[in-house]
């Protein structure tokens, strides 16, 4: 597993988000305090605080982990 924190503090982020890790099949979350929800949520991420960064999840390592944080770089942070 791989974790890293990113910053979906608006709207166009978030739906950018969520169809960027829909082009992977390797599971995610997105960790906030006590909350989990899977990554993939558009629902469930607008129900978190985007106001601060959010741990990110993937079920993956290796190779596979490096080719998701390479497309989600612009949200780490």
């Amino acid at each position: 597993m791989t974790e890293t924190e990113i910053l979906l503090n608006n709207i166009d982020k978030v739906k950018s988000f969520v169809a960027a890790v829909s082009k992977f099949d390797t599971d995610m979350d997105l960790v906030s305090g006590r909350y989990t929800i899977d990554a993939k949520s558009i629902m469930g991420i607008f129900s978190m605080d985007l106001s601060k960064p959010i741990v990110l999840k993937i079920y993956e390592d290796g190779d596979g982990a490096a080719e998701i944080l390479k497309a989600l770089k612009e949200y780490i942070v």
